[in-house]
């Protein structure tokens, strides 16, 4: 229990220093254009302490949920000083403005892919393309008549071990089998359990192709319909994390980022159908493990992970949030980022619009015009928030699910 309530309190910490680092993008950004920050504070009510340096109040906050970035002049309807006049937010180019505002959500990515370099140099990064990468070598393979058997299998003296005597090792890349290629692990699968006896392999090993013979076992197993078949079998393993050096970790990030990214976006659109499963969980019903979670849930989750040893889910999930957090709050919605940027192009288009018909521009938008709509998306979200933090309470999603 010590181990998971850590693994709860680091996860929370570390969603805390995404929040944090938000907030210091817009604040960099704003300062390096020349506007002026009135206040940077980490969390939200009663003030734990503060200080001052420059023309910046710096502080923290007794509950850690979050923070903000008080800008002067964020839009024209907002009160300041004579003095803060000139540099208000909303007087500076819209490219600027924009830079600033999208800086949160891209502190979001930067943090979420320096997770996953960190990943890919220690513990590796999730084989998510099916690569025929070897994870574990079993000590041996033997026959079984039974789904019992066959997954509690004790090695005896004199069991044959392909795998282990054929020279493959965890990390090893299968790249042709019988000099025919094999571009995924499950057709590494099919070609082996169509073999028999000694078969040559290529594998791919720290960048070096080396050539192998592995003598492939005939064995008996269990079928789905209790009965049996004879089948090819090397005792390995798929590897699930697959490392990298520190330079090729770069591009493997990369790629993995991108993937990352497109999934969220994928998932961001399925939420409202989601939403159905999500009442039906917290009033009894199996929860789905695809539905969306809090912060709650994801903190449990990550403490799960860390109480069963698995860092690699942990990380993986810190960087998936902060991935998550960083498109959603680009929508163009207010009160998000998004929407403020949303405003700002729509104010230039605008503007552009009317010059071409030889008006003056039209002014900085009205914001207390759009408070209806901005009420809309705040009770929405804050309803959605309260059923996730519900459901993650009542029928929360395990990690064995």
């Amino acid at each position: 229990m010590l181990v998971y309530l850590l693994g709860v309190a680091l996860f929370a910490l570390g969603i805390c220093v995404s929040v944090a680092l938000h907030e210091a993008g817009h604040m960099a950004t704003a300062k390096m254009f020349g506007m002026k920050v009135r206040r940077y504070f980490v969390g939200f009510g009663p003030t734990v302490f503060s200080f001052r340096r420059g023309e910046t109040e710096y502080g923290l906050k007794w509950i850690p949920l979050g923070g903000f970035c008080d800008i002067a002049g964020m839009t024209a309807l907002d009160e300041v000083k004579p003095d803060e006049a000139p540099r208000a937010m909303w007087r500076f180019r819209v490219w600027k403005r924009t830079v600033v505002l999208a800086a949160g959500s891209f502190t979001h990515f930067v943090l979420g892919f320096v997770v996953l370099y960190l990943m890919a140099v220690s513990l590796g990064l999730p084989n998510l393309d099916d690569r025929p990468v070897i994870g574990e070598v079993s000590e041996c393979v033997r026959s079984a008549e039974t789904v019992e058997q066959f997954t509690n299998q004790q090695c005896r003296p004199g069991d044959p071990a392909p795998a282990r005597a054929g020279g493959l090792k965890s990390g090893d890349e299968v790249v042709s089998i019988g000099g025919a290629p094999v571009d995924s692990w499950s057709e590494m699968v099919a070609r082996v359990q169509n073999t028999s006896g000694p078969t040559s392999m290529t594998v791919l090993r720290e960048g070096e192709r080396e050539q192998l013979t592995v003598d492939v076992t005939q064995v008996t197993r269990p079928t789905a319909d209790d009965g049996t078949e004879r089948v090819g079998m090397i005792g390995a393993g798929q590897g699930w994390l697959l490392s990298h050096g520190p330079a090729g970790a770069v591009g493997a990030s990369v790629a993995f980022t991108g993937d990352i990214m497109v999934q969220t976006w994928e998932r961001l659109l399925e939420l409202p159908e989601k939403v159905p499963a999500v009442v039906e969980a917290i009033f009894g019903a199996e929860r789905d493990p695809e539905t969306p979670v809090s912060v709650v849930g994801a903190s449990r989750i990550g403490g799960e992970a860390v109480e069963a040893g698995l860092w690699g889910v942990f990380l993986l999930l810190l960087a998936s949030l902060n991935f998550f957090v960083g498109i959603f709050n680009l929508l163009p919605l207010l009160p998000l980022d998004g929407g403020h940027i949303a405003v700002t192009w729509y104010e230039r288009v605008r503007d552009w619009l009317r010059r071409l018909r030889g008006r003056e521009p039209g002014g900085p938008v009205d914001y207390t015009k759009l408070n209806t709509v901005t009420g809309v998306v705040i009770v929405i979200g804050g309803a959605f928030v309260l059923l996730t933090v519900t459901a993650d309470i009542v029928n929360p999603i395990r990690l064995t699910q």
